[in-house]
């Protein structure tokens, strides 16, 4: 093909690849403009309609048009929030007014027009619902929905006080808890919830209608939805002086449940056990147990309704029971309730998976609180050092590296069970026995019941043998048990939440003062024999060892 053939089919290409470009921007463009104008066209046609409702009572039907068009949010998301927004405004304007009022010194027509008003705001109210689902809409609609909630309050009923309309909360608070929309619910807790008693009251309130009222199809998702929001209301007050912060007008009288710290901590119960008679998971469990002495047992004003579910969870075994120590401790230390066989059942935590388990650093906080008492018996606490010492053996170094300094405390707090650390045979009879056959060890390990266990006759051989542990940082604070104690005690939380990795990093990581003086050879070879240079002597192995064939 020639050049100039060749030169033209490219420019008239390129020439045509500029015009179908330019003519896609004008498109675009154009299309941008027409977008543009239906939407000013739908603006000021849905601003007409509030105009003219406005002006007068004939023009009422348009409502019922604004509402039709916001109840079709999934085919036109923008007509929908517009129509919804001008809805608001008018509905707004009709309370205040008094026009949604029903009154009985009124003519037929005009109780028939107020009742056609207050279908239509029942069906504006599902339409905002519904919006909930919809992620485009989900936020304008949750705001546009407690703009009317609080106008209603005020002006839906022909009392002088505000009425808290509780029906329309309940439907607020069920379609957030069935809306897919996670960030919906914590604007709701943000805005709402946080800032304002008489919502929080009254959320806690509806949660536990929602609850009771659909106690048979609950599902797991909505457990835990309902969990999430229940427990981000941690925040309890100290006094009914406290609940100052209302959304609606604060009541007037003062023996108002809103302004009762009781009445609040009253909803809040009724809520948390309608969500535990669910029958919770075991993932539910171990999330309510987790945060229930912080966030869910302060809001109990009878903590003895908590006490079945605790001890059940107590006595489950396994890291239930373990999560489930916080709790029945509070309850035994902050509202004096009697659980007799507290100390025997945390003995029977003590096995060889609580050292290996994640709850581990968890667990000795709290064994360091329960055991801290100066007047617990020197015989229930020699049980728990003897079975925590004979579970070192096996332990990981990280847990190993725990539970010595808290033996130190232990001594130091309870004077009596230092007997255990260096124990030596009295009688000549004992000692004849110790050089002949040895000594059995008196503790019973097998025995539940730690008062019963004769720990406090025995001695903590076990230290001994950990003072020759492979792990250097191990072999080190082992060994603080057989010095003077000088120390007034350890900080636990100073060896609390190691690794393995941690402590090895630790070590490699340390400032050697002295390096040690080591002496080594590096063979050449190790199964066969070597002709030795004139100035190195053979591989030792090769020399003390034949390894040729007989």
């Amino acid at each position: 093909m020639p050049a100039a053939v060749g030169e033209s089919a490219v420019k008239t290409a390129t020439k045509r690849k500029r015009q179908e470009s330019g003519d896609m921007i004008k498109k675009r463009r154009r299309s941008d403009a027409d977008d543009d104008k239906k939407d000013d066209n739908l603006k000021a046609r849905i601003e007409k309609l509030e105009t003219e409702v406005q002006e007068s009572k004939k023009h009422y039907n348009n409502i019922a048009t604004l509402v039709e068009l916001a109840q079709k949010h999934h085919d036109d998301p923008k007509a929908a929030l517009r129509a919804c927004e001008a809805l608001c405004r008018i509905f707004i304007r009709l309370l205040a007014a008094g026009n949604l009022v029903k009154r009985k010194d009124v003519s037929e027509k005009e109780a028939a027009v107020t009742s056609w008003l207050r279908d239509r705001l029942a069906d504006y109210r599902g339409a905002l619902l519904s919006m909930f689902s919809n992620k485009q809409l989900a936020s304008s609609a949750l705001m546009l929905a407690m703009a009317l909630l609080k106008a209603e309050a005020q002006h839906l009923s022909d009392r002088e006080e505000a009425v808290f309309p509780r029906h329309f909360f309940s439907d607020i608070v069920g379609c957030l808890l069935e809306s897919p929309i996670e960030q919906l619910r914590e604007q709701f807790s943000e805005h709402f919830v946080d800032e304002y008693h008489d919502i929080r009251f009254y959320t806690f309130e509806a949660i536990r209608t929602y609850l009771t009222e659909r106690e048979d199809s609950v599902d797991e998702d909505t457990q835990n939805t309902v969990f999430d929001m229940l427990i981000s209301m941690e925040d309890v007050p100290e006094s009914s002086e406290d609940l100052t912060d209302f959304y609606i007008e604060p009541p007037r009288k003062k023996k108002h449940p809103l302004r009762s710290l009781s009445q609040h901590k009253k909803q809040a119960q009724q809520a948390w056990l309608a969500l535990m008679h669910l029958g919770l998971r075991k993932e539910q469990r171990k999330k309510v147990l987790e945060t229930m002495a912080d966030s869910i047992a302060p809001w109990f004003t009878q903590p003895e309704l908590l006490m079945d579910f605790l001890t059940d969870c107590y006595n489950s075994g396994g890291s239930i029971s373990l999560l489930a120590l916080s709790g029945v401790f509070y309850l035994i230390q902050q509202r004096n309730l009697d659980y007799p066989e507290f100390y025997t059942k945390l003995y029977s935590l003590l096995d060889a998976d609580i050292l290996h388990s994640k709850y581990r650093s968890r667990f000795f906080r709290l064994l360091d609180t329960f055991l801290g008492s100066s007047h617990l018996p020197a015989v229930l606490v020699a049980s728990f050092i003897k079975r925590l010492a004979r579970l070192a053996l096996n332990a990981p170094p990280s847990a190993i590296v725990v539970i010595v300094p808290w033996f130190y405390n232990l001594f130091k707090r309870h004077p009596l069970t230092t007997f255990m650390m260096h124990r030596i045979p009295r009688t000549q009879e004992e000692r004849d026995m110790l050089e002949t056959e040895g000594l059995e060890d008196p503790f019973l390990p097998d025995e539940r019941d730690p008062m019963e266990t004769r720990a406090i006759d025995s001695c903590l051989w076990e230290i001994v043998q950990l003072q020759s542990h492979y792990h250097p940082n191990v072999a080190t604070i082992t060994k603080i048990i057989s010095e003077q104690f000088t120390k007034q005690a350890y900080s636990m939380e100073d060896f609390l939440d190691h690794s393995y990795g941690s402590l090895i990093e630790a070590e490699m990581t340390k400032e050697v003062k002295k390096p040690p003086v080591v002496e080594y050879m590096i063979p050449k070879r190790i199964f066969t024999k070597a002709g030795p240079a004139p100035e190195e002597n053979d591989s030792l192995l090769a020399s003390l060892w034949d390894f040729g064939s007989p």
